[in-house]
């Protein structure tokens, strides 16, 4: 246990001196003028811009959270509900399964705009795209898991009486939840990007709102404010669905 937690101190301590390695060399190199501050900003000029404009970046911030997080409970409610139908019925597999992967065909670059059309420009739309652009490993996860059969266990079951229904809730679910949580963790940083290209395309807040409108007017400090912040973000999700994952599945096995 000692030496679990030794390894994981170290790799945090490998962690954080990369990143202040990368950020002392790149802040050495804007001093020395090898970018233009319009190109590439320095990290001091980074920060600056979030000591100068902290609540109009945490408001943004809000309000692209609001939508991942809105768009990524109903893709993971939707893609349980999917997954499990898809399992219990071939018919089902049979007729929606094909839809569910031509789903991700399209660039969600050319769907969003006809979306914004559709239900325009304010919070609906970019619940749409997040969901679309997060749904597919969360369904699949949850089919491919549930498909995960242990013939010797599930024989045994049946073997003392056990209905389908004893089957999936004392086998099947719990072989399911790592292919669950890993198709989770996808969708959770994939959730950003869906928020950020809605964003982009069609709105009047938000952090993809922002690097829109700041690039062309070489606020490029303001551009990577938001980028920081999302990856922020993003990582938070990340962690979360990690310790979720592993306090579950510690529990169940």
């Amino acid at each position: 246990m000692l030496e679990n937690l030794y390894n994981k101190l170290i790799n945090w301590y490998l962690s954080i001196l990369a990143f202040i390695f990368i950020i002392a060399i790149w802040q050495i190199l804007s001093i020395m003028n090898v970018f233009e501050p319009w190109l590439l900003p320095s990290p001091s000029a980074i920060l600056l811009e979030f000591l100068n404009s902290t609540s109009f970046l945490l408001y943004h911030t809000s309000v692209t959270g609001y939508e991942i997080i809105l768009g990524l409970t109903l893709a993971v409610i939707l893609g349980i509900i999917l997954g499990f139908s898809m399992t219990l019925s071939k018919v089902l597999e049979r007729s929606i399964l094909p839809y569910v992967i031509a789903s991700q065909v399209i660039p969600i670059f050319a769907l969003a705009p006809i979306l914004i059309v559709w239900f325009g420009a304010g919070l609906l739309s970019k619940i749409i795209v997040v969901f679309l652009i997060s749904f597919f490993p969360i369904c699949i996860g949850v089919f491919d898991g549930l498909n995960r059969k242990n013939s010797e266990m599930e024989n045994m079951l049946k073997t003392m009486g056990a209905s389908t229904y004893q089957i999936y809730s004392l086998l099947r679910i719990k072989l399911a939840l790592p292919s669950f949580f890993s198709g989770l963790k996808v969708a959770a940083v994939s959730s950003v990007i869906g928020a950020v290209v809605a964003e982009w395309i069609g709105s009047k807040a938000g952090l993809g709102w922002i690097m829109k409108v700041s690039g062309p007017l070489f606020q490029t400090e303001r551009v990577f404010a938001s980028i920081f912040l999302l990856s922020l973000f993003a990582s938070v999700l990340f962690l979360s669905v990690k310790i979720i994952e592993k306090k579950l599945i510690k529990g169940v096995y």
